[in-house]
């Protein structure tokens, strides 16, 4: 049978066109989490790949030292699975939220406005130009000095992070050993209490 058509009070309820959009959204979100935790093994593959890759190339460009470059590589390898746990945790929880918005915001297209040009006359750097070249050598050497600074931060920043991951993993694998252990005694006194019941 036919549905009746609604009344007049009826259509001042329908939803808006931006609460139409709204559920919309919302369905691309709730698509995206389940894809996220139907595809948790492919999710973590993509991590594993970009991580090797990334580390390598952050690995390259700071740090030219063949020897300091081959121990954080080393060093890399050893926190792939801290960073891999945490990155997964991260993902599980930003990442649909993050492409659900991304999505949006390719199919709002927004009217484009065409920029105003501006030119802006750079002028040299007066003092630099009014220096003599040994106070110039003492600016380029306290320049260095504060870039050699900011790079041994970076470095200790960067072992630190490596160090406390190599050492959360550690423990999560001594952790897990002893559980299986403590859960292979279980079974061990289970038998030997059916044993001695036979």
């Amino acid at each position: 049978m036919s549905k009746p058509l609604p009344s007049s009070s009826d259509l001042t309820q329908l939803p808006t066109e931006a609460e139409i959009e709204k559920k919309l959204m919302q369905d691309v979100h709730l698509l995206l989490v389940n894809l996220m935790c139907r595809e948790e093994v492919t999710v973590k593959l993509i991590l594993n790949c970009l991580y090797d890759a990334g580390a390598t190339n952050l690995i390259n460009q700071k740090f030219q030292s063949q020897s300091l470059n081959k121990i954080l590589k080393l060093m890399a390898k050893m926190s792939k699975p801290a960073f891999k746990m945490i990155a997964w945790q991260w993902l599980k929880q930003n990442c649909p939220q993050l492409i659900t918005d991304w999505l949006r915001s390719k199919i709002e297209f927004k009217r484009v406005e065409t920029p105003q040009v501006e030119v802006v006359v750079e002028t040299p750097n007066a003092q630099l130009n009014s220096i003599s070249p040994a106070q110039y050598q003492i600016y380029e050497v306290k320049k260095l000095r504060s870039q050699i600074k900011f790079l041994l931060s970076m470095l200790v920043g960067v072992v630190t992070v490596l160090t406390g991951s190599f050492v959360w993993a550690g423990y999560l694998l001594e952790r897990s050993h002893s559980q299986v252990i403590e859960e292979l005694r279980t079974q061990v006194k289970t038998l030997e209490a059916s044993v001695d019941k036979h």
